[in-house]
């Protein structure tokens, strides 16, 4: 017997676009706040920004505005006007519990 790891399957924005809704390939129903999102990214311009100290503790009130697919991951935009970040779709089901 083979063991393979979920993977993301569909997803979508809430209807509130507060959570992004996962489904993975063992149909499992995973939800990840816009906020969780938004603190997670690893793009150059947020990684340069905690390093320098500028990177927000918190980002109350973020929506999701556009996913993109573009297969290994989601580039996520949000209503702060940020849309660098490519969530690879390992790392999205790590972020499932921070």
């Amino acid at each position: 017997m083979t063991l393979v790891a979920p993977t993301v399957a569909d997803y979508e924005a809430n209807a509130d676009l507060a959570t992004l809704l996962i489904r993975t390939t063992q149909d499992e129903t995973i939800s990840l706040p816009a906020e969780t999102l938004r603190l997670s990214c690893k793009c150059a311009h947020c990684t340069r920004a905690r390093f320098d100290g500028r990177f927000p503790k918190a980002f109350p009130g973020i929506a999701i505005t556009e996913i993109g697919d573009l297969g290994y991951g989601l580039n996520i935009s949000f209503s702060d006007g940020h849309n660098r970040g490519i969530y690879p779709k390992p790392y999205l089901l790590s972020l499932v519990g921070r």
